[in-house]
């Protein structure tokens, strides 16, 4: 199944943030830590105007704190570009992000003279959580639908720091369908766009050769399976997920590994590494 996921709002977004990027100092780019390429829109890179860039690393929690140190090395090449990871639905793990935004516009952070931050990012990746965090009440809609903000908010923090909630709507590139699979594995897609045997197959087989120990520990494996399908077996079998006759409910296993996928239940996995952004970018 070909994954798409509503499609033709990109450009509307685009136009507009590249005007507001005109006016502010520090942009923030929002994205899952676990799929920090595949969760990005990469238009993004052609409009930077040379911006110093911030790309926050959200649900570190529940990425492989390895990969998650590589990507923050990885995006920290990139001249006028940190990384920082976090949970941004912690007051105390998003001090200092503005800290950092302070420090990359030296001249600003004044009275009269504010940081001017724009935070941008495809829906689900948490931009709106991280928006309500940093101005301590809900500020910013959150939403899994599409054009949720449709307007541009200015959102004074009192501390040297105004943001800007950026209108419209970004979305990944889905000709990279590869890039596609993780999102959806990660939760980030919804149920009408994915189907859930395809993506838990697709999950199963990154799983076993990336994270086969964490498998066999959640699922109690005492051998692990051979195939994709024999762990969506094996999962549904430990889940007690059996249709008529006794066979396993595919769609339900795949379902549950997938559940337990994005809960963080099977340990803290990566869904790809800094070397899965060189071999699609080449």
């Amino acid at each position: 199944m070909t994954i798409r996921w509503y499609p033709g709002h990109m450009g509307k977004a685009l136009e507009e943030i590249q005007e507001l990027i005109k006016k502010v100092d520090v942009v923030i780019e929002v994205l899952d830590a676990r799929l920090p390429y595949s969760s990005a829109n990469h238009k993004l890179a052609a409009i930077r105007w040379n911006k110093p860039w911030i790309k926050v690393l959200n649900k570190h929690d529940l990425a492989d704190p390895a990969v998650t140190k590589a990507w923050v090395r990885d995006f920290e090449k990139q001249s006028g570009m940190r990384a920082l990871p976090m949970s941004a639905k912690k007051h105390a793990d998003t001090k200092p992000l503005i800290r950092l935004c302070q420090l990359l516009a030296p001249k600003r952070g004044k009275p009269g003279l504010p940081v001017r931050t724009m935070v941008v990012g495809i829906p689900n990746v948490g931009k709106s959580t991280l928006i309500n965090t940093l101005a301590g009440k809900s500020m910013a809609k959150v939403g899994d639908r599409p054009a949720v903000t449709t307007t541009t908010q200015r959102i004074d923090l009192h501390n040297g720091v105004v943001l800007s909630d950026t209108p419209g709507v970004l979305w990944p590139d889905m000709s990279d369908q590869e890039g596609a699979y993780r999102l959806a594995a990660s939760g980030a897609i919804g149920d009408n766009a994915m189907d859930y045997t395809e993506v838990g197959l697709f999950a199963g087989e990154y799983l076993l050769k990336r994270y086969p120990a964490l498998l066999q520990e959640r699922y109690a494996l005492t051998e692990l399976p051979e195939s994709p399908y024999d762990l969506i077996e094996a999962v549904g079998r430990r889940r007690g997920l059996l249709a008529t006759g006794g066979v396993v409910d595919q769609h339900k296993a795949a379902e549950a590994l997938l559940r337990e996928l994005r809960a963080g239940k099977i340990g803290r996995i990566s869904l790809e590494e800094p070397e899965s952004r060189l071999k699609t970018e080449d």
